[in-house]
């Protein structure tokens, strides 16, 4: 996992940030992401528990929901590709909706809802090749 000098460090098995407004698909994505080994950090629900979140523990990959409660989650993109995170967007979104940002225009995205295998299949493609497919 990296540490705040953004240096990776061995961990025993991947850390993901979920980053879902939606209780209940939080709580699949946390349930999917667990049952392949690796660890959660979150979930949380908004941009700012999600800065104040990296600010403290770096995830070495992050899901995405594109829209939280009304405010995109572009600052939360942002800061993980500073950090060189890769991230997965879970959005109903279409991508045209995301061509005013940059950063999440060239995001891998998984759409919803959620299948599982698509979601583990992104975050492994992302892990191994970053963000842009």
């Amino acid at each position: 996992m990296p540490d705040r000098a953004g240096s990776h460090a061995p961990s025993p098995a991947p850390t993901v940030l979920v980053v879902e407004d939606e209780f209940l698909l939080a709580m699949e994505l946390e349930a999917i992401i667990l049952a392949q080994g690796w660890q959660v950090l979150g979930p949380v629900t908004s941009v700012e528990e999600a800065l104040d979140l990296l600010d403290t523990r770096l995830p070495d990959v992050a899901v995405l929901d594109v829209n939280l409660r009304g405010v995109m989650v572009t600052p939360v993109a942002e800061a993980l590709e500073r950090q060189n995170i890769p991230f997965v967007l879970a959005t109903a979104y279409q991508p045209s909706r995301l061509q005013g940002s940059a950063v999440l225009a060239g995001a891998v995205s998984i759409g919803k809802p959620i299948g599982e295998r698509r979601l583990v299949q992104a975050i492994l493609q992302v892990m191994a090749t970053g963000n842009r497919a």
